[in-house]
């Protein structure tokens, strides 16, 4: 922000200190837009679990957290905490504040939905705060720090800002609040490297648009030069691979869910090791009905380890030498179609038919699935709807492939109504009972002894643990003789059914 523009402003920031550690502002405020003409409605406003505080939205700089958020009519007013305790960009967002040189707020945001303004620029009407940084140049001119206070005591500037004689002292800090300082700062790191990328930071700059790193792994894919090795990936690769830049990772996965329902349907873990361990109750307590003065009974639930796995699978792309040294296209987008599409393909397989073995656990061959004999008619697709618990059955999804779902848009109920109902909208999926049907092309076709549907709960009853999102190994020398490079994509996912009574499979009699 100019010195100029300094001058329009109104200025709200009343600096004072005390032993709180707190910094108070508007992230954003109401009645008109930002510099690019967006504006944001106050209902829009949701927040992550922990919203970290930045310095100019540099994930390695956290310097603070945000602990209460509050919509009035001023705008979306935050306070937080700075780490002025023993963090070094802590103490220099300090020092900045109170010399007005960093006095703004920019929000980092996934948005969901918004609006077209007739003026131009948006209206922003559901998004999820990420992250709040402090800035120098916010996009929103309003945007300001109005109070910042801190452990360090004194009113007036530090050294380095004004030539004072001597510099005052931090305070005696205990190496335990220091310890706990620095734990808390590394679990919000690591939260921050599982999140997905913001999708807009608020910040002219784009500074977390990771360009750097796409830019690297398209050399990479283009020439085989891995020179910029630390861009190249998000996590140390086992394999001597080059892990994709987690935007390209996240493309994929977002893109495997289009060809993979039961991936949109599960729930998904990201896995730490090669397996991931997990307790399921047995047996429940039953609560009973006792006297006032009698004994109360005792219940001792049982549970089970469950073990869940995961298994690779690969694929080959051979591109000419040539097409990769001329090529004008973006080849970052090109490998997450293509690989989208051939992993999508094959953990959709898995997890409906996979043996548990050497692929994924599908929900058709495991035994802990409910299963009901009948054909496909509306009694039978009733029964199988009611054969699990209401808490899963008000959850629940049905899963078939293209040849059955013609068969039940045909099947009526006894009033002569079609039981089968279309989406009301585009891109939504049509309900069948009230609970929406999904395609699944690795589905059995309608026969005898086969299983062509499933309802249920898949959030409950199926999980799938991810282990390496997508791996790329550049192979220059198996068709060098052909002027062919190969490209070796690799992921290693897994699945397997949790809680068998949240699902049930019609098996055709």
């Amino acid at each position: 922000m100019t010195a100029a523009t300094l001058e329009n402003l109104e200025i709200k920031a009343e600096v004072s200190i005390d032993d709180t550690g707190t910094v108070t502002g508007i992230a954003w405020p109401f009645g008109k837009p930002d510099s690019y003409g967006d504006l944001i409605e106050p209902s829009a406003f949701n927040f992550a679990p922990e919203v970290p505080m930045l310095m100019e939205h540099d994930g390695r700089k956290v310097v603070g957290i945000w602990n209460s958020y509050a919509v009035t009519d001023k705008g979306l007013e935050v306070k937080g905490r700075l780490f002025v305790e023993g963090v070094d960009p802590a103490k220099q967002a300090r020092r900045h504040m109170k010399a007005g040189v960093m006095s703004g707020l920019s929000i980092g945001y996934r948005l969901h939905e918004h609006k077209a303004r007739p003026e131009g620029g948006r209206v922003l009407t559901s998004l999820t705060i990420t992250e709040i940084s402090l800035c120098r140049r916010p996009v929103h001119p309003d945007a300001r720090t109005i109070e910042v206070k801190s452990i360090i005591e004194g009113n007036s500037m530090e050294n380095e800002l004004q030539n004072e004689p001597e510099q005052k002292s931090d305070p005696v800090v205990s190496a335990d609040e220091i310890k706990a300082l620095k734990d808390e700062i590394a679990t919000i790191k690591a939260k921050m490297n599982r999140r997905p990328v913001a999708a807009n930071n608020n910040h002219p700059d784009a500074s977390n648009d990771n360009r750097t790193e796409v830019k690297a792994f398209a050399d990479f894919v283009r020439t085989g030069d891995a020179s910029e090795y630390k861009s190249l990936g998000y996590a140390s690769p086992s394999t001597g691979g080059i892990l994709a830049p987690e935007a390209v990772a996240t493309t994929i996965l977002e893109k495997v869910a289009e060809f993979s329902p039961v991936r949109g349907l599960a729930q998904a873990i990201a896995m730490s090791g090669p397996l991931l361990q997990l307790p399921r109750l047995v047996n429940e307590v039953t609560p009973q009905s006792v006297a006032e003065t009698a004994p109360r009974p005792e219940g001792e639930p049982t549970f089970e380890q469950i073990d869940l796995k995961a298994f690779e699978m690969a694929v080959t792309i051979p591109v000419t030498r040539i097409l990769l040294e001329d090529a004008q296209i973006d080849l970052s987008s090109y490998l997450s179609n293509h690989l989208a599409r051939r992993f999508g393909q094959t953990e959709a397989a898995w997890f409906v038919n996979g043996n548990g073995t050497t692929q994924a656990e599908g929900v058709l061959n495991s035994a802990e699935v409910i299963e009901k004999a009948g054909a496909v008619a509306a009694d039978d697709l009733i029964d199988l709807f009611y054969a699990i618990k209401t808490a899963y059955s008000a959850n629940g999804s049905w899963l078939m492939n293209r040849k059955t779902m013609a068969a039940v848009r045909k099947l009526k109920d006894t009033d002569g109504s079609y039981i089968w109902q279309p989406a009301l909208s585009a891109g939504q999926p049509a309900t069948l009972l009230g609970r929406p049907v999904y395609e699944g092309v690795d589905m059995p076709d309608v026969a005898a002894d086969a299983t062509p549907i499933v309802f249920g709960d898949f959030a409950s009853g199926y999980a799938i643990a991810d282990r390496v999102g997508f791996e790329l190994t550049r192979d220059d020398l198996t068709g060098a003789d052909n002027g062919i490079v190969k490209l070796r994509g690799r992921r290693r996912v897994g699945g397997r059914v949790v809680m068998g009574e949240a699902l049930a499979k019609l098996k055709i009699a």
